[in-house]
Order: C-alpha cells, then structure tokens, then sequence
C-alpha cells in the first residue's frame, strides 16, 4: 500500500452536502461539525506518516488525516471504534467533519483503525519515534494559538494512569504463567507437552487450582507450580524461544524464585530483588508498580503541560508517557531539555514533586522560571538564602553579613563548603547564634552546601505575593486528570501495553482538546454582534 496525501477538498457534483435544504445547510454551519471541519481537519499533518507506507506504486491508502480525525471524534464523544465506522456512512456531520461529503463510498471500514495502529506501533518499536505523539503535539499548539493563550505562563501535573489488568497474587501469576505457555503448546499440537500439565489448559482449572480447593495451603499450592514450570520449561527447549508465553514464563521465574541448597525453586522474600519493574500480570508485562500517596498503583504515568488565558480557557500544549515508576522531576527535566535554545521568557508552574535546585537551574539555562507550590525537605533558617556562592557552588563568597570568608573547602562528597572567619567577626556578628559556628583558637568555621541557601530563597519566595498568584494558577490543572479520568476513561483502555495504551492515551488528550477548542469557537459565536438591517 503507497502513501497518497489527502489534499484533495473540492466539493463534486454529487457531494451530500448539496442535497441538504437551506434550513438544514444553516444548521450543519452552526454545529460542532463546521468548527472541527475549519480549524481541527485541515491542521492535521499527514506529511510524517508516509513512512509507514511502500515507495513502490500500489493502492492508495486510506486518508490518514480522515483516520486520524476519526479518533479524535471517536474521544470526542465517546464513541467505540465500530460504532464511529457505522455512523459516518449515515451521519452528515461526521462527514461534513471529516472532509468525506464528497467521497463515493466512506473510506473507513472495521479494519482500518486496527492496521493503522498496528503500523504507528511497528514503526515506534523499529525507531522509537512516536509519530502520533508529535502529530498531537502539534495540533495542540495549533489550537493554543487559534484560541490566543498566553504561551508564556504554563503549569505541569502527572496523572497515575492503571492498566486494564487484574492484580494478582504470586500464586496466580505463576499459575497463569505456566497455564499461558501450556496452551501455546496445545494449540501448536506440540506432543511434547507433558501429559501431567493438561489441566492447566482446561477452562476451569484456574477457578480448581486458585479458589476450590481450601483444604491445600497456599505454599503446597506455589511449590507445586514451580515444579510444573521447571517441567514445562525443560520440555520446551530452545525451540519456544521466540513464543512471548515462553519468555514471560522465563521472566516471572527469575523475578519471583530464587534457587535453594538442594536446587529447587523457592519464593523470594519482598527484599531479594522484587522491584517495581517485576512483572504484575502475564496480560500487560510492562506495567509496572508503584505506591503513591498510600495508595498502590499498577500501571504507567502520564505528564501534562497546559497554557490558559485570564477567561479559563485552556489547552494541553505537551504530554509524555510512561511507566509508572518515571519520576515527575526526570519529566521536568525531559520536558525542559525539548525546549528551544535561546527562546522567550516563560514561567512554568508545578507542585512540589519537581522541586529541587538542579531542576531550576536547567530550567534557566532554557529562560524559564520554575515555579513549585511546595519543597521537599526540612524547612532551614531565613538567614542561609543571603549566602552568596560562586556559580557552580563551589566557593562561599561572603555570608549574610556580607563578610568574606579567609578560606573556603569544598567537600566533593557532601557538596558542602567549609568555610572559615575571623573569630572576633563571627561573635560579634548577628547572625552568630543561627548559623552555630564551630569556634578555634583564631578563626570560626561553618559548613554550608548551596543547595541550602537555594532552599532558603525558595521558601522566601513562597511567601511573597507573586508566588501565591502563581500557587492559584497552578491549581487549575488539577482538571485534567479529572477529565481523563472521568470523561476519557483512562484506566479503561481497551488495549495493554506500554506503546499500545501510549498510543490510545495521546487521542484521549487530542479529544479533549478538540472539545475546548469547538466549546471556545462556539461561545464567541454566540458573542459575535448580530447584523443590523439596513
């Protein structure tokens, strides 16, 4: 299939618009559908996509700014892969939409979005280049600017986002490990499968093993499994290899079992190596775990940038995503470093989760003002943030008394200095008793990191007005991952994995913004002044 860009929009004689009356022209001009048609289709950048096609002359494939505007309504209102395919052949607006009124026959059928997807998730496995990621991106961006939000302000938040997948017990993982690769075998018809494992590919035999029966323990249970998964395993050879049972199976015994004095498989205790990257279930292998505000999670995390105006109106300019044991200051520093060399003056607001002197000091180099409603740490004396220190941290400069010191050490280790002073200075200094000077025969020292002082400017900063400004504006985001969640149902996707829900995840974010978009154009139409009669 060869690539063949959609730029036709020419209306022909049979276009399915002309058959509409005046009354029901007027309505179509006036719905959601005019909005997306005008401002959202024509911004959708086919041009990067024509990797995923031959170079060679064959059948056209089907307009990917028709497929990829397809998913974004399907989020927009909702709607399921098949109930969006059965609606655009019948409903004017989804055609009007999408720029197909002119089309002989609707282009999408049950399978497009299913091989288009497919093609997004070969090409990011082969490259590591999400290609809807950047396509979304830079709609986004589009929208911000049609909308006229201040770009210069921005605010930051992650979202837990769970796997649609059960949590399970070690038992049952290992269990469904071995039953996993039992039936691999029995559909290859592989005669090698031991006749003592057939049960595992009998439908009941979970609800057998796992829930019935009582009268055998949980540890008889598990060592039985190990045994069967050893026998299974030694049964398979090199030539299950490539089979994802064969390795996943391989995978839960070496994160689980450890191997005893007389070689067998045990259970390893919760601090012999279990990580939050050990598997969670055979059905998703790259969710991961992760506890959070004592709440347990499974699954991955998604980070959002959004601009606003002083009417509330709003964008999602930026996201990223990942498994869930990604910390949300590697996602600032992630989002900062994709940013432009040299661009304008920018303040982007987070919560304490991103706070920490490095990360404010990469997020100047690239003119932005990082902003975080809270800090981590203890808080520290007042007096530490008139420290003065050269640009890497490395010498003390004077204090804050504003008196230099003789000489001044830097600890690699700790990423303190130690700093000496004339004793007669530092006992007749004010600040003597707050900063607790180790007193010798000549001289006073004190050990100070610059970080310190950093946390105390920071804690000086939040109590000024501007921060408190700034803390509020913060807040608004909190909407979005409610949105997600409760509208675009994030923790229900229909697909597992990491590049498959990634995928899915970015449409959501492009759906809400759509929605924005339409409610934005729609309500200055309404403030539009109506024609006066001459």
């Amino acid at each position: 299939m060869s690539f063949s860009k959609n730029s036709s929009q020419q209306i022909s004689l049979f276009d399915a618009a002309s058959n509409l009356t005046e009354r029901e022209k007027r309505m179509l001009e006036k719905s959601w559908a005019k909005y997306f048609a005008d401002h959202i289709f024509p911004e959708i950048d086919e041009a990067p996509f024509s990797v995923l096609y031959s170079d060679r002359p064959s059948r056209h494939n089907t307009p990917v700014n028709v497929i990829i505007g397809a998913l974004i309504l399907k989020e927009v209102f909702g709607l399921t892969d098949e109930e969006i395919v059965e609606t655009l052949p019948f409903d004017i607006r989804y055609q009007y939409a999408l720029h197909t009124t002119s089309f002989e026959e609707q282009p999408l059928n049950d399978r497009t979005f299913g091989r288009f997807r497919a093609r997004c998730y070969a090409y990011e496995e082969m490259t590591g280049i999400d290609l809807i990621h950047d396509c979304i991106i830079k709609l986004s961006s589009g929208i911000a600017a049609m909308m006229r939000l201040n770009t210069g302000i921005r605010r930051m938040d992650s979202l837990m986002v769970a796997s649609n997948i059960k949590k399970m017990s070690r038992l049952e993982l290992l269990y469904t490990s071995v039953a996993n690769l039992a039936r691999r075998m029995k559909k290859l018809e592989d005669p090698t499968l031991p006749e003592g494992l057939l049960h595992y590919t009998e439908e009941d035999d979970h609800n057998k093993v796992l829930y019935h029966n009582r009268s055998e323990d949980t540890d008889s249970k598990i060592e039985q499994v190990l045994k069967d998964a050893v026998l299974i395993l030694s049964a398979c050879g090199s030539r299950y290899d490539e089979y994802s049972e064969y390795q996943l199976l391989i995978r839960a015994i070496k994160e689980q079992t450890k191997t005893d004095a007389n070689g067998n498989l045990t259970l390893k205790g919760k601090h012999e190596g279990m990580d939050s990257d050990t598997m969670q279930n055979p059905a998703d292998p790259d969710a991961t775990y992760r506890k959070k505000s004592g709440e347990e999670h499974r699954g991955y995390i998604a980070n959002v940038v959004e601009v606003t105006d002083d009417r509330h109106n709003s964008i999602t300019v930026d996201y990223q995503y990942e498994k869930n044991n990604y910390s949300d200051s590697q996602f600032l520093k992630d989002y900062i470093e994709r940013q432009p060399e040299g661009g304008s003056p920018a303040i982007l607001t987070t919560d304490g989760g991103y706070c920490g002197m490095e990360n404010h000091q990469l997020a100047e180099s690239k003119n932005i003002m990082l902003v975080t409603t809270d800090l981590k740490g203890a808080e520290v004396s007042d007096h530490w943030a008139d420290f003065e220190f050269n640009e890497d941290g490395t010498k003390l400069l004077r204090c804050a008394a504003g008196h230099e010191p003789k000489s001044s050490v830097y600890d690699k280790n700790t990423q303190k200095c130690k700093a000496s002073f004339p004793l007669n200075v530092c006992r007749n200094c004010p600040y003597h008793d707050q900063c607790h000077p180790i007193e010798h025969k000549r001289v006073a020292t004190i050990k100070i990191a610059m970080r310190t002082a950093f946390h105390a400017k920071q804690q000086r900063f939040l109590q000024t007005a501007e921060f408190h400004k700034l803390a509020c504006f913060r807040n608004g985001i909190e909407t979005v991952p409610a949105a997600l969640r409760k509208r675009h149902h994030i923790d229900k996707m229909p697909v597992r994995g990491y590049i498959k829900t990634k995928l899915f995840f970015g449409f959501k974010v492009a759906g809400m913004n759509a929605r924005k978009l339409i409610r934005y154009l729609s309500s200055q139409a309404k403030l539009a002044p109506c024609p006066q009669r001459a």
